[in-house]
C-alpha cells in the first residue's frame, strides 16, 4: 500500500470539484485558513465551472482531477465538496496516473467512490473538505486538527466512549468504507472495494430507515458481515420514517446484523455530515479495540 508524502509548511494542496458544483465564496473560509497554515492552495481550471448540478462535464471533472496529481508541486488533492457525481469520473479515472505521482485524494460522502477505487494500491483521507466551513452547521474546529496532523504524518489514537450497541472485540485490518450508499451503489461493479478482513468504516445522510435496512441487508445477502474484520459506525444524520414506523433507528438496524456475525463494532465514530468529522486514513492497516468501557482506534 502506498502512503503518499506528508505537508510541510509551503506545500501546495490542489481543490477540485469532482461533483456538484460551488461558489468561490463557499471555499474562501477554507482557502483562508490553510493560508493562516502556510500552505498554499491551487485550484482547479472547471472548480467554479456549471454544467447541469454539476462543477463540469465528467471530461472537464476528471481533467481536473489528473491535472493536480500531474503536478508534482501538489501534494495532496481535495473534492470541494461532496453531492452527486464523483462515480461518473471511475471509468476515466487514471489509477496508474495517481501511482506514478502518489498524491493524497481528500474528502468525504460522494468521494468514497475515489476512495474505493484508490485504496486497492494508495492510502487516501475520509476527512472534512473545503465545504465543510460554508455547511450550515460548520464542521468543528476539532475535526479541522485531526485533518492536519495527517496531513503532517503525526498518528491519530481516538478513544470513544461506550456505546449501548457495542461489539466488544479486538482486531487488526485495512481501514476502508465511507458513505453507506456509495458502497451499496459500487455492489456488482469492477469499481466495489474488497472487504475481506477489513476494518468497515460506515457514515450516512438524509436515508429513509427501510432504505438502511435495505443496504445493510444487501451486506448481508453478499456475504460483508462474514468478511470484515470489524466495523466502526459514524453518524447516521438526518434520517426518515414513514407514517407506519419502521421500528428501529439507523443504528440498531446495523447493530442487528453486526451482531449476529459476532463482529467487533464500534458505535458513535464521530464523522459524517455534521459538526464532527474526524480525519481516517483509508487504506492503513489499524487496531480496533471496542470494550465495556469504551472504544480505541489507532491509525
Amino acid at each position: 500500500m502506498i502512503t503518499p508524502s506528508y505537508l510541510s509548511p509551503g506545500d501546495t494542496i490542489g481543490i477540485v470539484a469532482p461533483a456538484r458544483s460551488i461558489s468561490e465564496s463557499e471555499i474562501e473560509a477554507f482557502v483562508v485558513y490553510m493560508k493562516d497554515a502556510n500552505i498554499d492552495c491551487k485550484l482547479g481550471a472547471h472548480l467554479f465551472g456549471k454544467k447541469d448540478q454539476y462543477s463540469g462535464t465528467i471530461e472537464e471533472r476528471l481533467r481536473d482531477l489528473h491535472d493536480m496529481i500531474r503536478d508534482p508541486l501538489v501534494k495532496a488533492v481535495f473534492a470541494a465538496r461532496g453531492g452527486y457525481g464523483t462515480a461518473q469520473l471511475l471509468p476515466g479515472f487514471d489509477l496508474d496516473l495517481l501511482q506514478k505521482n502518489p498524491t493524497w485524494l481528500i474528502g468525504f460522502s460522494d468521494m468514497t467512490a475515489i476512495h474505493s477505487v484508490v485504496n486497492k494500491t494508495m492510502e487516501s483521507m475520509h476527512a472534512v473538505m473545503p465545504y465543510s466551513f460554508a455547511m450550515e452547521t460548520p464542521q468543528d474546529e476539532a475535526s479541522f486538527n485531526t485533518l492536519m496532523k495527517a496531513l503532517k504524518g503525526e498518528k491519530l489514537n481516538y478513544s470513544i466512549p461506550e456505546h449501548s450497541l457495542n461489539f466488544p472485540g479486538e482486531e487488526e485490518g485495512i481501514l476502508s468504507g465511507g458513505n453507506l450508499s456509495v458502497l451499496y451503489s459500487l455492489a456488482g461493479t469492477l469499481y466495489e472495494p474488497d472487504y475481506e478482513g477489513k476494518i468497515l468504516f460506515l457514515e450516512d445522510l438524509d436515508e429513509y430507515l427501510y432504505h438502511i435496512d435495505r443496504m445493510i441487508l444487501n451486506f448481508e445477502q453478499r456475504d460483508i458481515f462474514r468478511k470484515i474484520a470489524g466495523l466502526i459506525i459514524g453518524e447516521h444524520s438526518d434520517m426518515h420514517d414513514n407514517a407506519i414506523s419502521f421500528g428501529k433507528n439507523a443504528l440498531e438496524i446495523i447493530a442487528e446484523r453486526a451482531h449476529k456475525y459476532k463482529v467487533p463494532t464500534m458505535f458513535g465514530f464521530p464523522a459524517g455530515h455534521k459538526k464532527s468529522n474526524y480525519t481516517l486514513i483509508f487504506g492503513r492497516l489499524v487496531t480496533l479495540r471496542v470494550k465495556k468501557e469504551g472504544s480505541f482506534l489507532s491509525i
